[in-house]
């Protein structure tokens, strides 16, 4: 199915899963699913990122289908996990979700409505109000160097169509670090349209970011980030 197709058909009703990556989330992930089972019928689907804890277990006794990883392949290669299993069984909606209980379920329907009435192929939960003063320079550097206006170019919380999930899949996403400029790019690339939807945002509960833990990683994060949005920005388009 082509992006434009997609433009053209109703979605409505829908066949959709919740994706949630999850690394040692062991106190959290079992309040998460039950959250997200509370506020919608679609099943959930829990990525183990090789936790060292029970967060497998927690997943399952919560409800949660759970695919363990035999190897990190850290937060982006856990959420393209998800979504390949998504396209391998057929559904046309896929939502991500954080598993630190950032991302709350109440706005789940808020943040579905755009892609499921066709208006949006990717929708993204944005909390411009959640960033720090360093955060937020972050998120200017990396508008100026990819040419994105998205507001929350970090945000996990998206829901993506058949036709985004399809793109995500493939090969060439795997080579992908992370899931924000590099992933945004790729889809705007094939004619995707992406629109924030505005969300409220807890701080996160227990654990901290699995990119913003050390100045080392953030370094890193920032220098790939930064190099990416530059060498893959179309100068003649503005998104």
């Amino acid at each position: 199915m082509t992006m434009q197709h997609a433009h053209d058909q109703a979605a409505l009703p829908f066949n959709g899963v919740v994706i949630i990556p999850a690394l040692n989330e062991s106190n959290n992930v079992g309040a998460v699913v039950r959250e997200i089972l509370d506020h919608t019928s679609l099943p959930v689907v829990v990525i183990d990122d090789a936790s060292t804890d029970d967060t497998a277990a927690r997943a399952r006794l919560a409800g949660a289908e759970v695919i363990r990883l035999p190897l990190q392949l850290g937060a982006w290669g856990a959420t393209q996990t998800g979504l390949r299993y998504a396209q391998a069984r057929g559904y046309d909606i896929a939502i991500t979700m954080d598993a630190d209980g950032q991302h709350e379920a109440s706005h789940l329907a808020e943040l579905m409505q755009p892609v499921i009435t066709g208006k949006a192929d990717v929708a993204i939960g944005a909390c411009t109000a959640r960033g720090s003063r360093m955060r937020r320079i972050a998120w200017s550097m990396m508008k100026r160097s990819s040419g994105l206006s998205i507001e929350d170019i970090t945000s996990g919380f998206r829901v993506y169509n058949a036709s985004a999930i399809s793109e995500l899949a493939r090969r060439r996403a795997t080579l992908l670090e992370y899931q924000d400029i590099g992933v945004l790019l790729l889809l705007l690339s094939k004619g995707a349209r992406i629109v924030d939807v505005e969300v409220a945002m807890p701080p996160r509960i227990g654990s901290g970011s699995r990119v913003f833990h050390s100045w080392r990683t953030v370094a890193y994060y920032m220098m790939y980030t930064l190099l990416l949005g530059l060498s893959k920005r179309n100068p003649r388009q503005a998104y």
